[in-house]
């Protein structure tokens, strides 16, 4: 479920935000067009010569950032283009969904820490269990399962922890298998849309059997432009995973912490010796 609401999230932006620039860019060109007809009511008509000069110059207006973006995607020959788009969308809604998990996975361990601690040291178990219980994120989990094995002994609590340790490991680290086969997914396709588009140029060269820059133009564009994107969406899904990666190493350091400080606290507090 937080997969599909992250995939609808980003599609979601991408769809506000092209339209929005569209739309600023359509606005824009409104204005500009409606000062000139201002301008040219006012003004005598043009003579031929100025009006010759003029339209070089709309027609070297600078395009906005999605028309731009829009004008290469379809250069790019879609059939290349679509799936890496689709490669981009899908590793942005994983990259999301894992960021937004491990946000919430977060924890404050020195406050938690506190809180066992003043419920120890009046010997209510229970009532450190219910505060470990009632926090989110996996040291609170794995504090529990210590609080739990507490009769044991220090060695049954540190076994719990570490085997309820290697369990939360593992879902920190579910999703970024996914990510890491869309980085390498990425690059390939746009090296398959050069590779095909340098066939299709050989196929034109072949066909009229003249090497001009018009015939083998259409095929290295594609070529070229599909390596770009595919390098591009790699390098952005490379950056989220590295992200992700440092904020789980950090939730396992903590996670580590808070384990060797309860055993600690039970000790201090003599809770092994009940």
């Amino acid at each position: 479920m937080r997969k599909l609401i992250a995939l609808l999230l980003v599609l979601g932006m991408a769809v506000f935000t092209g339209n929005f620039v569209y739309a600023q860019g359509e606005s824009q060109e409104q204005s500009t067009d409606s000062s000139n007809v201002e301008a040219a009511t006012e003004e005598p008509a043009p003579a031929p010569e100025p009006a010759a000069e003029a339209a070089p110059a709309e027609s070297e207006a600078p395009q906005s950032g999605y028309q731009l973006l829009k004008k290469y995607f379809i250069d790019g020959d879609w059939r290349f283009m679509s799936f890496v788009l689709i490669t981009l969308i899908l590793g942005l809604a994983f990259c999301i969904e894992r960021i937004i998990t491990l946000n919430i996975a977060t924890t404050n361990t020195d406050k938690l820490l506190a809180r066992i601690d003043d419920n120890l040291k009046s010997g209510d178990v229970q009532g450190a269990m219910e505060v470990c219980k009632s926090t989110q994120g996996p040291t609170a989990s794995i504090l529990f399962e210590g609080l739990k094995n507490a009769d044991g002994g220090p060695e049954s609590v540190e076994k719990a922890i570490v085997s309820y340790g290697s369990v939360q490991m593992g879902l920190l680290e579910r999703g970024l298998v996914w990510i890491s086969l869309f980085i390498a997914i990425a690059p390939m396709l746009g090296f398959l849309g050069t590779v095909i588009g340098m066939i299709q140029a050989f196929d034109r060269i072949e066909a009229v059997g003249d090497l001009s820059p018009s015939v083998v133009a259409g095929g290295i564009k594609v070529a070229l432009l599909t390596t770009v994107f595919g390098l591009i969406v790699a390098i952005v899904l490379q950056i989220f995973y590295n992200y992700i990666v440092s904020k789980i190493d950090g939730i396992v350091n903590k996670m580590e912490d808070a384990s060797i400080a309860l055993v600690d606290i039970m000790a201090a507090n003599n809770i092994f010796k009940k």
